[in-house]
């Protein structure tokens, strides 16, 4: 009976230390418009340096939300053949309102996101840490565009040094992250019936 309530206090304190690096994160610049980007941005930081395949699952995870928010509330953009990433991505008038090094850094993402996914073979620590830190490029692009209240501010920058080097997330297998991609597929509306209303 003890176990179980020590088990609840480390699940507590756990769960609470990650829950104050969202304050401390380097992608709290989201906080205001887009909290559920800034949460699976906060889950790819928070699983860098513990679980490597873990963070660029989560990396490509938010670059598919702040990709489909920029579909969905930019007139501009215009919906490709298909609503995959690569395809949203890949649009040429995507690549023309983000630009070329935007472009670059969300195919790293997709790239690595997918190696996570769908490769047996370890992810090196290096990949979550380039995975988050173009992340983070991606998405101060989507605040810096299109935040209606308060942008990021122009000098900012990734600091590594903030990612923390323990979680409460405990460490997921490859199978355990393709059945939690199926499971999000399955839960997100389609891109083509969520910006149907564009």
């Amino acid at each position: 009976y003890g176990g179980v309530n020590s088990q609840k206090l480390e699940y507590r304190r756990k769960f609470l230390m990650f829950k104050s690096t969202l304050c401390m994160s380097n992608f709290s610049f989201l906080k205001a418009e887009w909290p559920n980007i800034l949460e699976s941005a906060s889950k790819a930081e928070s699983t860098a340096m513990t679980d490597p395949r873990t963070a660029c699952f989560y990396a490509r995870r938010t670059l598919e939300l702040a990709v489909s928010w920029a579909f969905k509330y930019d007139s501009g953009l215009r919906l490709p053949y298909q609503d995959n990433i690569s395809a949203l991505i890949h649009e040429p008038t995507f690549k023309q309102i983000a630009g070329d090094a935007v472009f670059n850094k969300a195919k790293v993402i997709v790239t690595l996101g997918n190696r996570a996914v769908h490769n047996h073979r370890p992810i090196p620590q290096n990949d979550a840490l380039v995975a988050v830190r173009e992340l983070f490029h991606v998405c101060y692009w989507l605040a810096h565009t299109y935040a209606r209240q308060d942008r990021p501010a122009s000098g900012l920058t990734f600091d590594a040094s903030q990612l923390p080097t323990s979680t409460p997330i405990p460490r997921q297998t490859l199978e355990q992250l393709q059945r939690l991609s199926s499971q999000l597929r399955e839960r997100d509306e389609k891109l083509s019936t969520l910006l149907a209303d564009k």
